[in-house]
């Protein structure tokens, strides 16, 4: 017996509700905005510097006692915070003057006075040099990207395709890093690499959607734009759910069995998953309408094919 998510024939009303899905979008954005700049973003040691060590005690809720013994070592500012479970706890140390062996130092103190009992599973040191090149390239990453879809996505079908499509994606990129803000997960490398690969697989969505467009466009020559424009949403729908569905069961797994280091990633993931299918289907196909998306430039383009 198949499983049927969506019916055989979908007809939602995407273009007719298109100024809720806007309302909504710029709500959305606005509101990451405003997060980000008041509350700002947990950078992980890729982007601060310093030292960071990641331990598990041997029973919960020991953070207030390893606080105390830290703050006896004059290493200038340490924080503590749980992460994940009570007695997962991260440590961070901001970095040592003396350069590697001053921070090699600075660890086996902390070492020393958290004593043998306490489990230390991680330890990454990064200068401040390094850090603020990190995240200089962390953000040319994302901006070179995004300006690649733009060209790619203006050459493979029109300008207002492209802007469609960039518009989607900067708001899905947007309101990851929101989110982000909002719930005060580690901003690191793993994360920019989790943005791209959001704006990769949000744009994947797009294009066929938009495929599907170019189609319609060329074999429907009176039906109303609008029409024509929901037509196609709905019936790239089926494709676009089900990709969609499988890549979340395997991202849910990563994150409550993958551990803790991949965990902030898959987070990512599963907010840019659910984004990307929203903005590609309601945001993208509806933003065309507004943009002036004509059939003239498909003609254009058969009679173009048509000729020796």
């Amino acid at each position: 017996m198949r499983i049927k998510l969506l019916p055989e024939h979908p007809n939602f009303g995407f273009l007719p509700k298109r100024m809720i899905f806007f309302a909504f979008s710029a709500l959305l954005i606005l509101a990451s905005i405003g997060i980000t700049s008041t509350m700002g973003l947990s950078y992980g040691i890729d982007f601060t510097g310093g030292i960071m060590i990641e331990v598990k005690t041997p029973e919960p809720n020991q953070i207030g006692d390893m606080r105390a013994k830290l703050s006896q070592l004059d290493l200038g500012s340490v924080e503590l915070q749980e992460f994940g479970e009570p007695d997962d706890i991260l440590i961070r140390v901001q970095v040592q003057e003396g350069g590697d062996k001053a921070n090699a130092v600075a660890v086996n103190a902390v070492k020393e006075a958290l004593g043998d009992a306490i489990e230390y599973r991680r330890t990454e040191v990064v200068g401040p040099k390094v850090s603020d090149e990190l995240f200089m390239n962390g953000i040319y990453a994302v901006v070179s990207a995004i300006l690649a879809i733009l060209i790619y996505i203006w050459f493979r079908f029109e300008w207002q395709f492209g802007l469609g499509a960039v518009i989607a994606l900067t708001h899905d990129v947007v309101s990851t890093i929101g989110v982000f803000s909002l719930i005060q997960h580690e901003f690191n490398l793993a994360t920019v690499a989790a943005v791209l690969t959001i704006a990769g697989y949000s744009i994947n969505d797009t294009v066929v959607v938009f495929d599907r467009v170019r189609e319609n466009l060329r074999k429907y020559k009176t039906k109303p734009m609008d029409q024509l424009l929901n037509d196609s949403a709905n019936e790239t729908l089926s494709r676009t759910v089900m990709t969609s569905l499988t890549t979340m069961l395997a991202l849910v797994a990563l994150y409550f069995l993958g551990g803790e280091i991949i965990r902030d990633f898959a987070f990512a993931m599963i907010w840019g998953v659910l984004i990307g299918t929203y903005s590609s289907v309601c945001l993208a196909v509806p933003m065309l309408l507004h943009l002036g998306v004509e059939r003239r430039t498909m003609e254009d383009e058969d009679t173009a094919e048509q000729l020796p």
